[in-house]
């Protein structure tokens, strides 16, 4: 009795152990992407996202100027696929996942989707959920917001980075005037 009760503490331990060495902490990977967000301005937290490259910073509730809602589903596209706004605008974005498929939402650089894109493609079967201020993983029918402060003018593009999904056309773009 009292080695079955060890075993199974001893399993237990150290699945927690190799759960929190799933995180997205992607620093040693070959090829991988700094994610360092510490000096992110409104970042509480170092958890390891360089943004420094975006157009924005996140949002701050009681500064949202407006909400805009956008739809994914499993046709892998965006509704609406381009969204204009403002320089210094501070937007929620409502996301609903209309489909049967998990689906994602995250701003950023072509190149930074791109990157980040490619670390998701080989790191298939984690189930990886992404929970910093400029993305959101969904499961379907789930919905959810995104706030976020858009500080200079340019293209900043949000794709669904779900291995397969962006390559399959689910992207479009935020044009800050």
């Amino acid at each position: 009795m009292k080695f079955k009760m060890i075993t199974a503490a001893v399993i237990v331990i150290s699945t927690g152990v190799m759960a929190s060495e799933q995180g997205h902490d992607m620093n040693s990977m070959k090829n991988g992407m700094n994610h360092d967000m510490s000096s992110m301005k409104g970042n509480p937290a170092p958890m390891g996202h360089d943004m420094g490259s975006m157009a924005g910073s996140p949002g701050v509730a009681k500064d949202v100027s407006r909400t805009i809602d956008v739809s994914m589903d499993d046709t892998m596209r965006f509704t609406p696929k381009t969204i204009s706004v403002k320089q210094g605008e501070t937007i929620r974005f409502f996301i609903k996942n209309n489909g049967k498929l998990p689906h994602e939402f995250v701003l950023g650089t072509t190149s930074e989707l791109k990157e980040h894109a490619g670390m998701m493609q080989q790191m298939q079967g984690m189930q990886m959920k992404h929970s910093m201020p400029n993305m959101i993983s969904l499961a379907p029918s789930q919905k959810s917001a995104v706030l976020w402060k858009f500080d200079k003018a340019g293209t900043v593009s949000f794709a669904c980075l779900v291995p397969g999904h962006m390559e399959a056309g689910m992207l479009g773009e935020v044009v800050v005037k």
